[in-house]
């Protein structure tokens, strides 16, 4: 489970710094792919939201009940998820108005772009550093056979980064493999 869960960094990451270019192509007065960019708001909202988020706070809960961490630690995670599914609604929210020929100031958008990319970095980076670390060597075979059990079915496919990509995602997967 935690390998899926470092996979999806990985993709996550890399879908950042497709947004990470778009934000200097607009800095610089450059045309960008709203639609692209649409598409990674999509991915995340229903990909994350749907699967990976609720799998970390799966391990995490299980964590959180047979460890003992600080109250601050132990609320981070949940609350890093509800905020990020929040600035990603309002970001996705903002391109469907671009999308659909709404003015939008391009500082305006920008500002979101950069507060939505910062965040998402800094919350990966928390995980990484600090949070499965200390999973992985807290854990035991038998704790992950039981998380496991619990998870198994909630099995699913990634449409993106999977083995059988989504019409929906085409476009995005084209540009991430060209990258």
């Amino acid at each position: 489970m935690l390998n899926r869960i470092h996979k999806d960094h990985k993709n996550i990451m890399q879908l950042l710094q497709v947004m990470d270019n778009h934000i200097v192509s607009l800095k610089l007065d450059k045309e960008i792919d709203y639609q692209l960019l649409k598409s990674i708001t999509d991915y995340l909202k229903h990909y994350s939201d749907k699967y990976h988020h609720p799998m970390e706070n799966l391990i995490y809960a299980y964590y959180l009940k047979y460890r003992v961490v600080t109250d601050q630690v132990a609320n981070r995670l949940e609350d890093d998820h509800k905020q990020l599914k929040i600035l990603t609604t309002e970001l996705d929210d903002m391109i469907n108005m671009i999308l659909l020929d709404a003015i939008i100031p391009k500082e305006v958008f920008i500002e979101k772009m950069e507060g939505f990319v910062s965040k998402q970095k800094q919350h990966l980076n928390y995980e990484e550093a600090e949070i499965l670390p200390a999973i992985q060597s807290s854990l035991t075979e038998d704790d992950w056979a039981h998380l496991i059990l619990q998870w198994k079915h909630k099995e699913y496919v990634d449409p993106l980064f999977g083995e059988s990509i989504s019409d929906q995602f085409k476009a995005l997967a084209l540009h991430i493999k060209v990258s």
